[in-house]
């Protein structure tokens, strides 16, 4: 992209300067010439796609289509991306509900092709919503470019409240973070978990989640992440957990003042 967001600071220190300049400089990110000309070209073309096949024949429209969910490396995974879409979301045998990354599921569900007769994309409003996603996801792809860190906790600011807040079960939830790529890697470092954790059986997972939860949050569900200082502590434990793990030259008498610094008043989350 043209214009690179600042985050002079690694960890919380520099999680705070960017949400504290998040306004502006996305404003700049959204208006930088590259992703104006995408826009528009989506917007103006989008509403005459009627199908998987038509989507995934113009790589500029699929650019945005796939970016808008975070899945811009699969660009060259045409038949792929066909398939998923074509198959939808209604059907529980389909591609989108049997991958473990959720975020296919999400794609095929906004586009529609293969739940409806009329697919989504010719809605007066569908090129915007996409369009929306689009740039905050972009957003965080270009912040995660000089900071791979921020890219995740932006990414959790946005996805975790709102599956939070769905009326779903508890396990059904962990399934979702467990099996959505960014939210398990900042569970796991949050939480002090190895990567190894996701080769164990998937209802294993999802016992040691809780667990972690309840010690660290005093809740197993992970319907407390609707609450700003749940999620607070949750993205701060994850920035010192993973300067920890970098550096491994933290004290535990250092980590403890990194956090009552960036907490205020509120108690520590993270168990050292």
């Amino acid at each position: 992209m043209s214009y690179q967001p600042i985050v002079p600071y690694s960890g919380y220190a520099g999680w705070g300067f960017l949400n504290r300049t998040m306004e502006t400089q996305k404003a700049a990110f959204v208006a930088s010439a590259e992703v104006q000309t995408a826009k528009e070209y989506f917007r103006e073309r989008i509403g005459s796609i009627t199908s998987a096949e038509d989507l995934v024949a113009d790589r500029r429209l699929l650019d945005v289509a796939l970016g808008a969910f975070g899945l811009d490396e699969d660009i060259g995974n045409r038949f792929f991306i066909r398939k998923v879409l074509e198959e939808g979301s209604l059907d529980s045998g389909s591609l989108g509900n049997k991958l473990s990354d959720k975020r296919y599921l999400a794609f095929t569900k906004a586009f529609g092709f293969g739940d409806y007769t009329t697919p989504r994309t010719v809605l007066s409003d569908f090129a915007e919503e996409i369009i929306g996603q689009y740039e905050s996801r972009q957003f965080e792809v270009a912040v995660g470019n000089t900071d791979a860190d921020m890219r995740l906790a932006l990414a959790l600011q946005k996805d975790l409240p709102e599956l939070a807040a769905k009326e779903t079960s508890a396990t059904t939830k962990w399934y979702t973070i467990i099996g959505t790529t960014s939210l398990s890697r900042v569970f796991q470092v949050a939480f002090g978990l190895p990567p190894s954790v996701a080769s164990l059986d998937v209802d294993r997972q999802v016992e040691i989640y809780a667990q972690k939860a309840e010690a660290l949050f005093g809740s197993s569900d992970p319907a407390q992440f609707t609450s700003p200082e749940a999620l607070e502590k949750l993205t701060r434990d994850f920035f010192l957990r993973s300067q920890l793990d970098a550096s491994g030259s933290i004290t535990s008498g250092d980590a403890a003042l990194m956090l009552l610094k960036g907490s205020g008043s509120s108690g520590l989350s993270l168990l050292l």
